[in-house]
Parts: structure tokens; sequence; C-alpha cells
């Protein structure tokens, strides 16, 4: 079964996905993150594949993703990094990039390599859904990949039922009409939309992300959804923490949890 599938089984409530960027701070911190977030207890772990013109993310995001590409990081270089620690790692791992880092690496090609080295999902924020239905799916299903789509508080109900039903994985709630970010607290129209979302019962499970960045929002987002989903405050961290990577990550993760 699919490790993302099989999460949202076993727990449905208070599920921590944390992104950060392959090949930053440092290019060979992608394998050290991953094992020191899975240590750390966090249920999803979103791993960034960087890109020169990323279109949803923010100055944090992009800064990192700039670095990385800086420190030689590259999409086979990515996947032979989370193939070395693999097996040592319990936590389910998505990948998260844009369609023409996939059309380059050439799409079969991309699928057989993210299942050899045991990716459980993906995320690409400029893959029209349209485009998708029409001549993805049948590929993607054919490689029991799922791809987790998008909503904003500007989505038409009919479309969020039509992600909804197209989707064999969780759905990604951006939490505003933004690119990503750290924000400190979640707003009164926010919460609207989340209930908004939470009231149409949808099949899948979904996850907040955007703007989330502290116990507080956490706690706010997981109150209307499954869980959240966390990237520019744990990259900030990394970048301004003076202690070694798997000590910094600990750290993040205690914090957020509150513990």
């Amino acid at each position: 079964m699919n490790r993302i599938k099989e999460l949202f089984q076993r727990k449905n409530s208070n599920i921590l996905n944390i992104y950060f960027t392959a090949g930053y701070p440092q290019l060979k911190d992608t394998s050290i993150i991953i094992k020191a977030l899975d240590s750390a207890g966090v249920d999803l772990i979103e791993i960034g594949i960087p890109y020169s013109d990323p279109l949803a993310d923010g100055t944090t995001i992009q800064e990192s993703g700039t670095q990385a590409l800086k420190n030689g990081m590259s999409l086979p270089l990515l996947f032979d990094q989370i193939e070395s620690v693999r097996s040592e790692v319990n936590c389910p791992l998505i990948l998260m990039g844009y369609f023409n880092q996939i059309m380059q690496f050439g799409e079969r090609q991309f699928l057989e390599r993210c299942i050899q080295v045991g990716i459980g999902g993906i995320i690409l924020p400029d893959l029209p859904l349209m485009v998708y239905e029409q001549e993805y799916q049948t590929l993607f299903e054919e490689y029991k990949l799922p791809v987790s789509f998008l909503i904003t508080p500007q989505t038409s109900e009919e479309r969020v039922l039509k992600i909804d039903s197209l989707s064999r994985s969780f759905i990604y709630m951006v939490s505003n009409a933004s690119i990503t970010g750290a924000k400190s607290e979640i707003s009164n129209s926010q919460i609207d939309y989340f209930n908004r979302i939470q009231s149409l019962k949808l099949k899948n499970p979904r996850l907040i992300g955007f703007g989330i960045s502290s116990p507080e929002t956490f706690a706010t987002a997981c109150q209307y959804a499954n869980g959240a989903i966390i990237g520019s405050a744990f990259i900030q961290h990394l970048k301004h923490t003076d202690q070694p990577i798997e000590k910094a990550v600990i750290e993040f993760i205690k914090f957020i949890k509150g513990v």
C-alpha cells in the first residue's frame, strides 16, 4: 500500500508535513535532513526540487532553491540522495516541483525513478487539472503515484469537487491567495475559507499550507483540516541556525509540537 494512504488510514489529525529544499543549505544536507525529520517524528516529508522559476514560492524558498542550484543540486543527484537513505526512513516522502522539470527529465523515466527510490506522492503546482486529466492521469495511475492538487480561497466549489474526484492522495489547501511564506497568525477570512471547504465533506484528506509557522498556526490549521504543511519557517530556521543540521531540525520540530 502507498505509504501516504497508509498514513491517513492510521492517523487523520494533527499531521505534520515539513517541506525543505533539496541541496540546501549544503548539497549533502538532503539525506541528513530527511533522516533527522524522520527521527524527530514528522508524519510527512516534502522534498522541494530546486527550480529556476518557482512560480508558487515566496522569497525564502526561492532563495533556498537558488542556493541549492549553485551548490550543484540536480534531479538525478536528488534521486540518488533519496535512494541512499530510503531504507533508513519510515516516513512517507513527497516530491514537490514543477512540471517542466519532469518533462525535461522524461515523464516515464521520472515516475520510474520515483518508484525505485520510494517516493509516495507528487505536488506539481503548475500542472493544469485539465491537462492532468486528459493527458497524464493514466500514466500517473499506472505507476500508482498520486498527485496532490492545490486549492485556494478563490477556487470555485465546482473545481474543488472536481479536484476531490481526481485525487488519490491529500488535497493541498493553500491558506491564502499568495506565494509561500511564514505568517504570524491566521485571519478570520482564512477561517471562513477553511470552514467553507470543511462543509463540502470531501472524500480526500486535506493539509493546509502557506503561512503555517508556529505551534499556534499549526494547531489552528489542524482544527480545520487533517494537518498542516510548514516550509518557509523551517527553511528560515535552517538558514539562521548555528547548530549542526540534525540538532537544528529536532529543535524546530520540538518547537512546532510544543514539547
